[in-house]
């Protein structure tokens, strides 16, 4: 059966028919087709199963407030979950499934939750799953994860087909929406001359007002869409984009933008969609607003509509959700529906009209076309399961039974309508509650506001609360003016067009359908579709003391998930209110978070996939590595030798002759990797003082010091060698993988905290190559390259120096983490290469060897010093690691300090820092823990510690560990039990190793090597 109209259509083009298929079942549609007006115009009313009744489900809206029809889109390598019928556009070959039902949607055996929604009211897992305790892990788990979510997540194996792009925008004025508001905002903007970029969501300009009716500047709504397009189109200083929505506002002006630039037609070259990163001086949104739907018994049915959208349906697409809808209202707006579908040549049974003296101008039309009106009545409930059947009408204000029940097989409903103020809540802006309308406003005494304090974002139209056609306008002419003007563009004179539409009578508030309604209705009556959540579960949350908004939120699920509380949330709102028996403003609005719509994670993604999921970086020296058989190891983005095995020789055989090599002679380390930060400026030295646990302001010109770096929380972060360089500059050095973060955390102290410091920080980690030297003959490999003066007297241990070695520039640092002997010299990175190779050449000498990281990792254990990421896991303060004299006494403050002092830090049985030797000389497992007698509240044996690094030590010829132990350096000498798993991977068995505690420096204790 079609429901497609003989005529009508705004949209659709009827000379090109498309196939798709729904569930394997084959339908047709047209060019221009939504995949919702497709499947309404081929009469299939059922989409979808509800989220945790099961039950029936289909379309609701015409847009992305679109609650219910969600399907799986495409196959294979194009699937996609969670779609919206009403925003997807049809197109030749059209894969859909509908989701959320076994076996299928017709007859889903979960539909049987219906049956027993009594049993689970708001909150039902909080009280059901408690007992037995045993139940949970094996019965009631298993079941909630199979349960949850909707679609189903592509398959792990199968490769998106499709690729994906950011684009970053700078624009005066970003304009969110592409209806009369914002089009005319855009307009009064750009002709001052701001540079305006203009975003629409859907496939076409001009939002309702084409299919609402009325006039602008005496011209039809679509003939004054088509001419502002076309004028705004011939700017060089305005950019338009279609299927692009604003998806998020952000501080100091900054947005987010999800473009669908190949969904209506796959396989098309390009992108399939762009994720625009938009830096604007000002934001202005005409997001337009929602209808808002009614609560009575049954409006979930499919069949059940918003009254816009089903006026959208027929004017947009020519397709009709039935030929007798029973409209039901409480507004003005619901009334042009009805008449539009009498013009169409549909039956109109009834208006239900919840207003006691019924509607205005629109109203006694409507009459005039035959039309019955009932003032003062509602639905008791819709009749029907899998599709309207009827509906029971009543008095609104509850008195008396149910009057009639009139045949229909779709019912248009309307509750009023909401501003969209998604966006300007996603920054910080404020909402006020509007009486008259019923509904939440922007206030632009609270408006989002940048760094100065001057505010950045408006919003126009319908947005804005102004649901007239001649208010919208003038409101987004002046608000188009005005953010020009407060770029500093001169605004011209022209008045905002003139529009005339019907005028409409008050709205009356309507919460619940009808007024009183009994607790047998109140169950049936939904808020929220998608989650499921009824008039009842919100009443249930308030008697049960969720007084606060947030908490009802999260206690009935009201308004979470891809909703965001479109539909929902200003009718959940005035129920709670009413249970409170508190006004609304004082209940207050839940949290909207971005996006304003899912967006992809390909979008997100952009073209970070793959090969480029990460940038794979390389030091200048990566070749002659490769070239040289390096075994690879990932630290952080970077690709580090960890040995160079020879020919017939095993990885742990390599790193023992480097380690060897080494300490007897020379060794060199390709050290570009590590993290080189520099800090300058007059406040320079102050800043270090509180981003590093001892006194970085105090270290002399020419000196180096080794610092810790600690978070907020007190938890060791990072540590490494910062350079005096200056009497305003300082060079901080840093973990392989930690340059980024580190950074990221200075520049985030100095732009959110002390943003009037006068600091300067850049990341030089890639700017310069750096070479260790390590060794006994170290000083005589440099002494042979000539240049500069190494000696001990000269440069001594902890001192840096600039000069030339081998004719080249460098910068020499007398620091070492091997315990040896050391030099670290830094050379501009284009000349990495080719001062590596003239080290090599010149170590022959001396039997010089290449060492990888695992080598350094051995060296750096023997000689007792800590590994960020080995020694530290985030729980890890310095003081567990017996590093007391790195945190300075004089300072009154730096990162961590506080919480370093709260008891749970300064308790006197923390986990601390100590040397670890096998009773058998053999090698500790990683992570392996020491048992301790009796067991935890878990039934778990206790520990009283870890190991956090376990190596064979060739130089000590045994097995050597650090670990973090219970009471630790007051325990030297006693053995603990260590267990681990069985190496064996045939048995389950715990190993048990016994270890005798000792201090953490293996080698040279007296530092004798390293500064001789």
């Amino acid at each position: 059966m079609s429901t497609r109209l003989a005529r009508g259509g705004r949209f659709t083009d009827r000379s090109k028919q498309f196939g798709f298929t729904f569930n394997g079942k084959r339908f047709t549609g047209y060019a221009g087709d939504t995949l919702a007006s497709a499947l309404l115009a081929n009469d299939q009313m059922l989409m979808g199963r509800s989220f945790k009744y099961h039950r029936p489900r289909g379309v609701v809206a015409s847009g992305a407030e679109e609650p219910n029809a969600l399907v799986g889109l495409g196959e294979g390598a194009r699937f996609e979950p969670d779609q919206r019928v009403t925003t997807t556009e049809l197109f030749d070959g059209l894969v859909a499934d509908s989701q959320n039902h076994w076996p299928s949607l017709d007859f889903d055996v979960g539909g049987v939750n219906a049956k027993l929604s009594r049993f689970l009211p708001a909150g039902f897992y909080y009280k059901t799953f408690l007992w037995p305790r045993a139940f949970w892990k094996h019965v009631y788990e298993p079941v909630i994860r199979q349960s949850a979510g909707l679609g189903k997540a592509p398959h792990p194996e199968v490769r998106d087909a499709d690729r994906y792009e950011h684009f970053h925008a700078h624009v005066d004025l970003l304009v969110i929406g592409g209806g009369v508001a914002g089009l005319q905002a855009a307009k009064s903007a750009a002709r001052a001359g701001a540079q305006v970029l203009l975003l629409e969501q859907s496939a076409h300009w001009g939002g309702r007002t084409p299919v609402d009716g009325g006039s602008i500047d005496g011209h039809d709504p679509e003939a004054w869409v088509a001419q502002t397009v076309a004028e705004l189109e011939a700017m060089p200083n305005v950019r338009l984009r279609l299927r692009c929505m604003g998806a998020g506002i952000y501080d100091h002006a900054y947005a987010l933008g999800y473009e669908r630039l190949t969904d209506h037609r796959p396989g098309a070259e390009g992108p399939r969609h762009r994720l625009w990163r938009i830096r604007a001086k000002q934001i202005l949104a005409a997001t337009g607003a929602i209808e808002r739907p009614l609560s009575f018994a049954g409006n979930d049915i499919p069949g059940v509509m918003l009254a816009s959208a089903v006026r959208d349906y027929v004017v947009n697409w020519g397709v009709t959700p039935g030929d007798r809808t029973v409209v039901v209202t409480n507004n003005d707006d619901a009334y042009r529906t009805a008449i539009t579908l009498k013009q169409a040549g549909l039956e109109v049974p009834v208006i239900l009209d919840a207003r006691p003296m019924g509607g205005g101008a629109l109203m006694e039309e409507a009459r005039a076309l035959g039309i019955r009106v009932e003032p003062g009545r509602g639905i008791a409930r819709v009749l029907g399961g899998k599709r309207v059947t009827g509906v029971a009408t009543c008095m609104q204000n509850g008195q008396g039974a149910m009057l009639e029940e009139i045949p229909c097989d779709a019912v248009a409903m309307s509750g009023g309508w909401s501003p969209v103020v998604h966006l300007w809540s996603h920054c910080g802006g404020k909402l006020a509650w509007d009486e008259k309308g019923a509904f939440f406003r922007p206030d632009p005494a609270r408006a989002p506001s940048g760094a100065d304090g001057k505010p950045f974002m408006s919003v126009a139209g319908a947005a804005n609360g102004h649901l007239t056609l001649q208010a919208a306008l003038a409101c987004a002419d002046g608000a188009g003016k005005a953010a020009a003007g407060a770029l500093g563009h001169d605004v011209d004179e022209t008045e905002a067009p003139s529009a005339e539409a019907a005028p409409e009578a008050p709205l009356a508030p309507v919460w619940l359908m009808p007024q009183g309604a009994s607790a047998d209705l109140r169950m049936k009556a939904f808020l929220d579709y998608q989650n499921d959540v009824k008039v009842s579960d919100v009443q249930l949350a308030a008697r049960e003391g969720y007084e606060s908004v947030e908490h009802t939120k999260r206690y009935t699920t009201l308004g979470m998930a891809t909703d965001q509380g479109k539909l929902s949330n200003i009718n959940g709102l005035a129920v709670l209110s009413d249970a409170l028996g508190t006004p609304i403003p004082q209940v207050g609005t839940t949290t909207f978070r971005p996006p304003y719509t899912p967006i992809s994670f390909g979008a997100i993604a952009g073209e970070a996939r793959g090969e480029i999921f990460q940038p794979l970086r390389r030091t200048p020296m990566h070749e002659w590595h490769e070239a040289n058989h390096a075994v690879w190891e990932p630290v952080g983005q970077w690709r580090r030798p960890y040995c160079y095995p020879k020919p017939g020789e095993s990885k742990h055989k390599a790193v023992e002759r480097e380690i060897n090599a080494t300490r007897a002679s020379l060794g060199v380390l390709d050290a570009s990797t590590l993290g080189k930060i520099l800090v300058k400026g007059p406040d320079a030295g102050r800043f270090l003082d509180m981003m590093y646990t001892n006194m970085m302001s105090t270290l002399p010109v020419g000196k180096c010091r080794y610092g810790l770096m600690c978070n907020e929380n007190g938890f060791l972060m990072d540590d490494g060698v910062v350079v005096r360089l200056s009497e305003d500059s300082w060079l901080c050095h840093t973990t392989s993988g930690g340059a980024d973060h580190v950074h990221a955390h200075m520049e985030d102290w100095l732009q959110c905290e002390w943003w009037d410091w006068k600091v300067y920080t850049a990341n030089l980690t890639e700017q310069y190559a750096q070479v260790a030297v390590v060794g006994p003959n170290a000083r005589k490999l440099l002494e042979k390259l000539g240049g500069m003066d190494v000696s001990k007297e000269t440069l001594p241990f902890m001192t840096w120096a600039e000069g030339t070695l081998a004719d080249t520039p460098v910068r020499v640092y007398r620091i070492s983490f091997s315990g040896e002997l050391s030099y670290e010299i830094a050379i501009p990175a284009n000349r990495g290469r080719a001062f590596w190779n003239r080290v090599i050449e010149a170590g022959r000498e001396w039997n010089m060897t290449p060492y990888g990281t695992e080598a350094l990792h051995v060296m750096r254990a023997e000689k007792g010093f800590i590994m960020i990421g080995d020694e530290s896991d985030g729980t890890v303060i310095p003081q567990d690691l017996g590093l007391h004299w790195a945190i300075s006494k004089k300072k009154e403050d730096f990162l961590g300090k506080r919480a370093q002092e709260r008891i749970d830090m300064a308790r006197g049985d923390r986990w601390q820092l100590v040397g670890l030797e096998t009773l058998d000389g053999s090698v500790l497992p990683d992570g392996a823990y020491a048992v301790a007698p009796g067991r935890n509240a878990n039934g778990q044996r206790n520990a009283e510690g870890r190991v956090t690094s376990t190596y064979h030590s060739p130089t000590l010829r045994k097995g050597i560990a650090m670990g973090l132990v219970k009471h630790g350096p007051d325990r030297m000498g006693e053995v603990l039990q260590f267990t681990a798993e069985d190496q064996d991977e045939t048995r389950d068995e715990l190993t048990t190793i016994a270890a005798r505690i000792v201090s953490p420096v293996f080698y040279d204790p007296e530092g004798e090597k390293q500064n001789v």
